[in-house]
């Protein structure tokens, strides 16, 4: 099992003018760590769950993986949950086009349907009805595999855009990786089978989690699609130095479920700090298989 990095929070020691110095420190202790993935949210203001108020500092997640590309060699690059109603699908497939080439090949897109109200109706951007926010989903990802093709630089006619020319040069190094976030049985995960390389889930208990991998499964039954050509990720509770033999264990329930990679949320005021203090962790999950 790998280890993934996810960074929510921004309240940082030092304020804001120690922040681009903590990222860079970030990436450097994801790497040295061993971890695979790094990730930020997709956010303009903090979100309620981290337990801060919504003024907390947050930073646009795109610009902070471009600054986080030339402080990275390795890791894997991307916003866990991109949301789909703030950037137009193809700009957002070029934006994800131009991270991967200057990561040298190490862009992924994590997306979901958005969900956060208040900062739509803040910064005036548009907040559909969460149906037409899934339709919307569906047809971002059919636009980004349609600009990541490069035989295909036509049109595109979607239930919600359409495109006159798909035209995307350069193209990425590699296709970036497809992560859909979410564990909704329905669609989420349907959209997950029809498109997805990856998904991620709440590690929110062993039981739970391969209920909604039957329910992966057998979407990819009806659709023809290879489950194990997916890959399966989590976002659980994070180790410390004194829980780590407990957390290694719980993760092993996971890995014995085909999850491939756990996503832990760094918190502290020196995410660098507490992100060096997690690779014995990495090490012991990497024996898991």
């Amino acid at each position: 099992m790998e280890l993934g990095i996810h960074v929510p929070v921004f309240d940082i020691d030092g304020g804001t003018g120690a922040l681009a110095g903590e990222l860079a420190r970030v990436g450097t202790a994801a790497e040295a760590a061993g971890a695979t993935w790094l990730s930020f949210m997709d956010h303009f203001f903090q979100i309620e769950p981290t337990g801060l108020p919504a003024e907390s500092p947050m930073l646009e997640g795109y610009t902070t993986l471009g600054y986080l590309a030339a402080h990275t060699s390795t890791i894997e690059l991307g916003l866990l949950v991109t949301g789909v109603t703030y950037r137009n699908p193809g700009v957002l497939a070029k934006i994800i086009s131009t991270l991967d080439i200057l990561s040298e090949g190490r862009a992924a897109l994590g997306i979901g349907a958005a969900w956060y109200e208040r900062e739509h109706d803040g910064l005036g951007v548009p907040f559909p009805p969460v149906a037409e926010r899934f339709e919307r989903l569906e047809d971002t990802l059919r636009i980004c595999e349609q600009m990541w093709d490069p035989g295909n630089d036509g049109p595109f006619e979607g239930k919600h855009y359409s495109l006159t020319e798909t035209l995307c040069s350069p193209q990425p190094l590699h296709k970036p990786r497809v992560l859909i976030g979410g564990g909704g049985e329905r669609k989420t995960l349907r959209l997950v089978a029809a498109y997805g390389d990856a998904c991620n889930l709440f590690a929110s208990s062993p039981a739970e989690v391969e209920h909604k991998l039957d329910v992966l499964r057998r979407h990819c039954d009806d659709l023809g699609r290879d489950y194990d050509a997916i890959r399966k990720t989590i976002l659980a509770n994070d180790p410390s130095p004194d829980n780590q033999d407990e957390f290694v264990r719980e993760m092993a329930n996971y890995a014995e479920l085909g999850v491939h990679a756990v996503m832990v949320m760094p918190t502290t005021g020196s995410p660098a700090t507490w992100i060096e203090g997690t690779a014995p962790t990495v090490r012991r999950l990497s024996e898991l298989g």
